[in-house]
């Protein structure tokens, strides 16, 4: 089975890598851009079928791991 699991900042939280991202688009000519913020996507590939028990091992892994809970959302997708 597999997994993407997508962190993003919480609103409120600066992001100066989203902030990068916007003045370098706007160097190269596209306008129009009132803010950008970056996330990351991590693919995992699951063993198993049961999608509850995929879904807490996902949770377990993400409040461990995989986002820094303080400062970040997440969401996860089973596909």
């Amino acid at each position: 089975m597999k997994a993407r699991v997508t962190v993003t900042l919480k609103n409120g939280v600066l992001d100066p890598q989203g902030k990068a991202i916007q003045g370098a688009l706007k160097s190269l000519g596209f306008s129009g851009i009132e803010d950008v913020r970056q996330g990351k996507l991590i693919e995992l590939e699951l063993a198993g079928t049961d999608r509850a028990q995929a879904e807490a091992e996902l949770t377990d892994m993400c409040e461990k791991l995989l986002a820094n809970t303080v400062i970040e959302n997440y969401r996860i997708e089973l596909i």
